[in-house]
This record gives C-alpha cells, structure tokens and sequence, in this order.
C-alpha cells in the first residue's frame, strides 16, 4: 500500500535518492530541505518534476519545523512515515572543536530530530500508528579518528530512537534505524571543521592529519566499485513497504568494510535488550502493538 512520507534533508545525498526511489515506488513524498527557492531550487525543482511535494523546513528552527510539518500534513492529508534524514558530518582533532562547534553539530544531528518527532508525534498518536525511521550511521556504534562530534551526535541519536521505540510500541508507533556506512555523496564535502585554529596549530603537522585522511577516502569512495548510496535508499525503501511490526530495529546498509561487523554488534544489543526487558517484565515494549 502506499505510504505518505516526510523526508528532511532531501535536497541531496541519501535524502534527495530516497525521495526518487520512493516516488518511482509509488509512494507520495514530500521532500523537505532549506531554502527550495534559493540555493537548493535546482534539487526541489528536479524532485518536483518526478512527482515530489516540496516544503521548506529547517530542523534547526522551531518555527520552521512546526509550520513546515504542517503544511506536510496538509498537502499530502496526513503523514504516514517521517524519515529523519537531515544531518552534517564533522572533521578534525576532537580538541580542536570548541563547545559553540558542538552545539552546533547536536543541533542538527539531534536536536533537529527531536524537533522533528515532536512535530509529528500528535499526528501518529491520534491515529495509533505511524513510522519514524532514524538516518543514524555505523560511527553512532563505533569510532573512528577525527570524526569525534558526528560520532558523538549518533550514538546520542541511536539512544534517542531506542528510548522511542519502546515507549510508542504500545501506541502503535514504531521508531527504527538505519545506519548507513560511508558512501561518495556530497556529505564528504559538506562536514563541520572546527573553530579553535590556535588549538589545531599546537599539534603541529598532525593537525594536517585529518584532511589527508579525509581526501584519501573521498578519492575511494568515487573510484569504480565504491559502494553504492543507492543502497541507503533501497533499505529505506524495503523497510517502509514490509508489515507493522516486523521491521528490524535496526539495518544496517552496507556489505563492505565494518558491516558485517556492527550487524554482530547489532544483533548481540538486541539479546541484550531482549533479555533485559524479560528480566525486568517490560519485554511487551519492545514489540509494536
């Protein structure tokens, strides 16, 4: 059956393929992003033409969010699933970034979340149903060097989904994640660099470091056999189209490098949660009603 799904972030990378993907499904989409009529016209325009709505949302303003959801709603009569999709990466010595950086960092990765479900949430309450699917990443579950504040904003979001997911269950709602591994799309050029430039001086060459790393990576991840974000937008795709309540909590989309390995990871937090929550007679929250 179709689905009417709000996307965040959709004026490029996973957001803009996951709103084609799901349009060339049969879905209806209304694609969200800043500014459709200015700097990302070209993207809202081309989404339109496949059969997008468009409406304009800043996850990071309040108002925005709240006027953006509602026209959402209305446009498209009701909101089926929201994909929060909307996030920003981060490059550099962890030192180097001062707490205006990191404030900045949650509150798109994660405060523009919580914006966003808050939205949304009276609307699946009152019809007892809806999906809230969550753009995490495999860096919310492990680390790796100079992505310190994206990583931190992850696993902050993958705890905020869990807690989600276990008090909607019994209203119906259910609150799941992707986690997408590293892929050539414009996320790479659009990451956060730190603020503290005396801070990175006083490390020397190693402050050099990271963009070294970083432009080794990006140069990979567009060579022929890179992995394809077209996977992101598949997995989005096959978890709104499967039944309620048989969703996986978490998938995990990527078949190269550390996914096998947080799939293991994956799988043992969900013993762990599911033995939990059956030691503490709470195991019904973990299901979808």
């Amino acid at each position: 059956m179709a689905q009417k799904v709000l996307i965040t972030g959709a004026s490029s990378g996973f957001g803009k393929l996951t709103a084609s993907t799901l349009l060339k499904a049969g879905h209806a989409v209304v694609a969200s992003m800043r500014e459709p009529h200015d700097r990302n016209k070209p993207a809202a325009e081309e989404l339109n033409s496949q059969g997008a709505h468009i409406v304009e949302i800043d996850v990071t303003d309040d108002d925005s969010v709240i006027s953006g959801v509602a026209e959402a709603m209305k446009i498209a009569d009701g909101i089926d699933v929201l994909v929060n999709n909307a996030g920003k990466g981060a490059l550099g010595l962890l030192e180097t970034f001062d707490i205006d950086d990191w404030k900045k960092m949650f509150e798109l990765n994660v405060f523009g979340v919580q914006r966003m479900n808050r939205a949304i949430l009276p609307h699946f309450r009152e019809r007892h149903s809806g999906l809230l699917i969550h753009v995490s990443s495999m860096l919310g579950r492990f680390v790796m060097p100079f992505l310190g504040p994206y990583s931190a904003s992850k696993a902050a979001l993958e705890m905020m989904a869990d807690n989600y997911r276990v008090e909607l269950s019994s209203l119906g709602i259910e609150s799941i994640i992707v986690e997408p591994g590293a892929f050539g799309t414009p996320f790479h050029s659009n990451r956060m660099h730190y603020s503290d430039k005396e801070r990175a001086a006083s490390y020397g060459d190693y402050a050099e470091v990271p963009e070294r790393q970083a432009a080794g990576y990006a140069k990979r991840l567009r060579e022929s056999g890179a992995p394809d974000p077209q996977m992101v937008a598949d997995a989005i795709l096959k978890l709104i189209e499967m039944p309620r309540g048989t969703r996986p909590f978490r998938t995990v989309a990527e078949d190269q490098g550390a996914g096998p390995a947080i799939r293991k990871y994956n799988q043992a937090a969900e013993e762990m949660m599911q033995a939990i929550y059956s030691a503490t007679g709470r195991a019904e929250m973990l299901d979808v009603k």
